[in-house]
């Protein structure tokens, strides 16, 4: 499990990471699922409901958890209809055999895996998926891979943060075999917009205010003189989007 500092470092940034952090594409979300609409599913570690309105758009129905109270309250902000419960993926208050698919964006690295997998596995009925997605920059891109080197935000660097590492998800005897699937996203930036999504990052968030202010330079200088992005005014992030999801199985 990663640094809980970090974790839960979100909070005070929570309208401009839902303003500024990237969605994910309905097909990604469906595939993670595994199951059609109107499937009952829970968004573990929701943060402000960026996953949430996606599938709640693709017909689902959506019990989004997430501890952050800051995160919580943009989540009921952003998100109409919905409020998000208070829980960790490791304590999650809803009954045994709730939920037809449990998923989780963007915050897989966050879970104590040996607490949550028993905890997901609970949740779910017989046949049910769960799915985990992380948003990744396309670092093949010259640019991006530049903004990765600013920001130390490197592969090399990332390591229970990247999805590679995880790819069987540790999952034990609790779930079948693990599939993964990659699909293609991009979002459409702006110099300001993309040094605000920075900003929403936790190593930025728990980053003393020199560093702060060092990859805030950094950024700016790259969109000032990079030849892709000198002189634009808009511009696409490009994404892998990498998807996991495995099956429960029932003794």
């Amino acid at each position: 499990m990663a640094d809980q500092t970090q974790a839960l470092s979100f909070g005070v940034a929570a309208a401009e990471y839902d303003r500024f952090r990237p969605s994910y594409p309905v097909e990604a979300a469906r595939w993670a699922v595994g199951t059609p609409p109107p499937a009952e599913v829970v968004d573990l570690g929701a943060g402000t409901g960026k996953l949430t309105r996606v599938l709640l758009a693709a017909g689902y129905q959506v019990t989004p958890v997430e501890p952050d109270a800051g995160m919580r309250a943009q989540l009921g902000a952003s998100t109409e209809g919905v409020t998000a419960l208070a829980g960790f993926a490791e304590s999650v208050p809803l009954p045994d055999a709730s939920a037809d698919a449990v998923v989780v964006g963007q915050a897989y690295h966050w879970f104590d895996r040996e607490r949550a997998h028993p905890e997901i596995a609970r949740l779910l009925r017989d046949g049910g998926w769960f799915g985990a997605i992380w948003n990744h920059r396309d670092d093949r891109e010259p640019w991006i891979a530049e903004l990765s080197r600013i920001t130390h935000d490197t592969p090399d660097n990332r390591g229970n943060f990247d999805p590679e590492p995880a790819v069987a998800l540790e999952l034990s005897d609790l779930f079948g075999p693990v599939e993964r699937r990659e699909f293609t996203h991009r979002e459409a930036r702006t110099p300001e917009s993309l040094v605000a999504m920075i900003s929403t990052r936790s190593y930025f968030l728990t980053a003393t205010p020199r560093r702060r202010a060092e990859i805030v330079a950094g950024v700016r200088e790259l969109t000032a003189t990079h030849p892709d992005l000198a002189g634009r005014e808009s511009f696409d992030v490009l994404y892998r989007v990498i998807v996991f999801r495995a099956q429960v199985l029932r003794s």
